[in-house]
């Protein structure tokens, strides 16, 4: 399921006097099947973004297309019910939403809440826990007895429960330990490989190019850049430098090479195309 948005502008308070235009003139596509990451520092609107592909906002102005649904300024509140069936929306610390008294009947909650029966709603949850790899003699436990990381897939399995065709994960990697984040990204590369569409932001250079097929990075509002991760980090430093971002690691020790005369074709975007690229020779200035 493909995502565009068109000429899309977002103010907070239109029409107030505490009005405050946070999108500008958004115009990028998220193609079906692939992962998109979105960076830019804090401020820079990727969430005011997001929050659109499953209309918890709604464009002051133009539209966004998730497959074949129009949401616009004046799309209303019980066609929505469609669109959040098809877009399922992960939000940071996801874990902080864990409210029944087992695994499964948080699962459970989204499919009952889109009208399937209690026994529809149980295989659902069942199947989505078993997909992401949430061991079954966790399903009759409280979420609160599990781990951060088994925390983050239960809230995880509750959204793929409604089965959306679309998923959207703001920093779902935050707070984790690196066992978890791990296992995080290897989650998100799986959801691929079921055939959805991924949208996640993140902070975190190494997991943007561990996962992602294209980079959308924001800065005060606008899209500034929409390339494929070899492409982007491999823009001048002194773009990075403007816009505040950092370079993944590998990025960073190619440019202390380069400081100190040893240049590589490109720069790496992790540490085994860094190996990679040294093997292959790198030339002194």
């Amino acid at each position: 399921m493909a995502i565009r948005f068109e000429q899309v502008n977002f103010t907070y308070g239109a029409g107030t006097t505490l009005s405050q235009d946070v999108l500008h003139d958004i115009n990028v596509n998220m193609p079906t099947g692939e992962i998109t990451a979105i960076i830019g520092q804090t401020g820079s609107g990727k969430s005011t973004l997001i929050q659109h592909i499953n209309g918890l906002l709604k464009p002051t102005t133009g539209q966004v297309l998730i497959d074949d649904f129009k949401l616009t300024s004046g799309t209303k509140e019980k066609q929505l019910i469609q669109l959040r069936q098809k877009v399922g929306i992960v939000f940071q610390f996801p874990e902080n939403q864990l409210f029944a008294n087992t695994v499964i009947e948080d699962v459970m909650y989204g499919p009952l809440n889109f009208g399937m029966t209690k026994a529809a709603a149980k295989i659902a949850a069942e199947q989505a826990l078993t997909r992401i790899g949430v061991s079954e003699n966790l399903w009759s436990k409280s979420p609160f007895d599990l781990s951060g990381g088994q925390m983050r897939r239960v809230a995880m399995a509750g959204t793929l429960a409604s089965d959306p065709s679309v998923i959207v994960l703001d920093e779902p990697a935050a707070g984790l330990d690196p066992r978890g984040q791990a296992e995080l990204l290897a989650l998100v590369l799986e959801l691929k490989k079921m055939g959805k569409t991924v949208v996640f932001i993140s902070h975190q250079m190494e997991h943007v190019v561990t996962v992602a097929d294209q980079v959308i990075v924001m800065h005060e509002g606008r899209i500034v850049a929409q390339e494929a991760p070899k492409v982007l980090f491999n823009r001048d430093l002194s773009w990075f430098q403007d816009l505040m971002l950092d370079l993944p690691k590998a990025g960073q020790f190619a440019e202390k090479m380069k400081a100190a005369g040893l240049i590589l074709p490109r720069r790496p975007l992790n540490l085994q195309d860094l190996a990679s690229l040294i093997n292959k020779g790198a030339q002194h200035e």
